[in-house]
């Protein structure tokens, strides 16, 4: 896969923005291709990935992309999965419902975890234990609970672990960054980002194989700390859509929005939160709801508006948008725009009621505070955009700095403390809709209050 390198992104976007927002959008930009490392025999890393599903299979394409990396084995509770898994990577593929059979294998050097939410914590933590690297997928947590061990163990096993919401390693990402911190759009006061879909596929309602019984399903496996119920497929194949097993749409889709806000501004995380929302459509059996919204205060000044509808009409789409006292900036796709309106020198006067004697009086001393409000004032929006090249993958960025990470032993772009973070501060939302109440937040601490 090509990938670009974030330098030579960076490098062009800002040769191109010389004399900032002067101008009209900016063309898309070429991409310098970095060579790749030539890669050892002996020099592979050795993968092992920790629940098949869509994402897993879906992560698991992408790091396969990255120069010397190789999948070992996969485990998975449904043994269909563990067949296509030979049938993608090939019969000599070590398969296995039991993860700690990967786990115990000295050849492994890393594994990706992409089960549901509710075994985040203990595949990770014995993944760590056993001397492996860990990706695991986001929303790092399920409980709170979940975050000081998974934090601790990383601390004390010496192990990398990266969280996988993967715009924080996006050069579009990375420009928005920068652009916030040059004063670009001014004071940032408000960020709102909505997720809409209008899909039965987009609800979670994912289609369930016609062998889907106890003999091919390993569902006392599957439930692990969750609740003892009878088989259930639907459960089993759709389990996003109940809390015992997933986080709703605040772990699926909340704590992306919270890692690029956190990633752009440099925040820690919210204080307050409050939301609300409600099950308005897809009322087949889930106990999560398909609308959700909440506000959050950020100590750095800012507030977060965030929504998500499964019930949406109209096009499925997202919106990322940053407001400040100079202008807006909006993240749409594998682009940046930043919008800017020049501020009026003077304040403008409002003086009509008052008699004819007291208007020349204000207006002369209006004059006199504001010699240049005489000069017609410039009105026109200023507009600048950023663009990453065609089939720019923040996924593979993602995935890269990891690897990378694993090898040089030196920081991931989202670690164990940035993950909680990120996930504590998205999970706030299901907390104040359960209670129908304001919660707070210690995000330096990662604690509630």
């Amino acid at each position: 896969m090509n990938s670009l390198n974030r330098r030579n992104f960076l490098k062009a976007a800002s040769a191109t923005a010389a004399g900032s927002f002067v101008g009209s959008a900016l063309p898309m930009f070429a991409a310098a291709q970095e060579p790749a490392r030539a890669i050892a025999k002996n020099d592979h890393l050795q993968i092992g990935l920790i629940g098949a599903g869509i994402q897993g299979q879906g992560d698991t394409k992408v790091a396969l992309q990255v120069p010397g990396v190789k999948l070992l084995a996969v485990a998975d509770c449904y043994q269909g999965r563990l067949d296509h898994s030979k049938e993608l990577w090939g019969n000599d593929l070590f398969t296995t419902r039991n993860y700690s059979e990967i786990l115990a294998r000295k050849d492994i050097d890393a594994v990706i975890i992409a089960t549901p939410d509710h075994w985040h914590r203990q595949a990770a933590v014995d993944a760590m234990h056993a001397g492996k690297d860990v990706y695991c997928e986001k929303p790092m947590i399920h409980l709170y609970s979940d975050g000081p061990e998974i934090i601790e163990t990383a601390r004390t096993t010496n192990r990398v672990i990266q969280v996988g919401s993967q715009r924080v390693s996006s050069v579009v990402y990375a420009k928005a960054k920068e652009l916030l911190a040059s004063g670009a759009i001014g004071q940032l006061n408000t960020v709102t980002a909505r997720w809409d879909r209008n899909s039965s596929m987009g609800a979670w309602n994912y289609t369930v194989p016609l062998d889907a019984n106890t003999e091919t399903c390993d569902w006392p496996r599957f439930l692990g700390t969750a609740p003892k119920i009878p088989f259930n497929a639907e459960q089993f194949f759709q389990w996003r859509k109940w809390k015992a097993y997933g986080s709703g749409v605040a772990g699926d889709l909340f704590v992306h929005l919270f890692s690029g806000t956190h990633f752009i501004t440099g925040s820690k995380g919210p204080t307050r939160a409050m939301a609300t929302g409600g099950l308005r459509f897809w009322k087949d059996g889930r106990d999560v709801p398909d609308v959700l919204l909440a506000l959050f205060d950020y100590p750095e000044g800012f507030n977060l508006s965030l929504r998500v509808n499964f019930v949406d009409g109209g096009d499925e789409s997202e919106g990322f948008i940053f407001t400040g006292s100079e202008g807006t900036m909006e993240i749409a796709g594998n682009t940046v725009s930043v919008s800017r309106t020049p501020r009026p020198s003077a304040p403008g006067y409002a003086i009509g009621t008052y008699t004819d004697a007291m208007q020349k009086r204000l207006l002369d001393a209006y004059h006199d505070k504001y010699p240049n409000s005489h000069q017609p004032a410039e009105t026109s929006m200023n507009f600048e955009k950023f663009i990453a090249p065609s089939g720019y993958s923040d996924s593979y960025d993602h995935f890269n700095n990891f690897f990378q990470s694993v090898r040089s032993r030196k920081p991931v772009e989202e670690d164990a403390v940035f993950g909680f973070r990120a996930a504590g501060a998205a999970l706030l939302s299901n907390l104040s809709y359960e209670r129908g109440a304001v919660v707070g937040w210690d995000p330096v601490n990662m604690k509630l209050t």
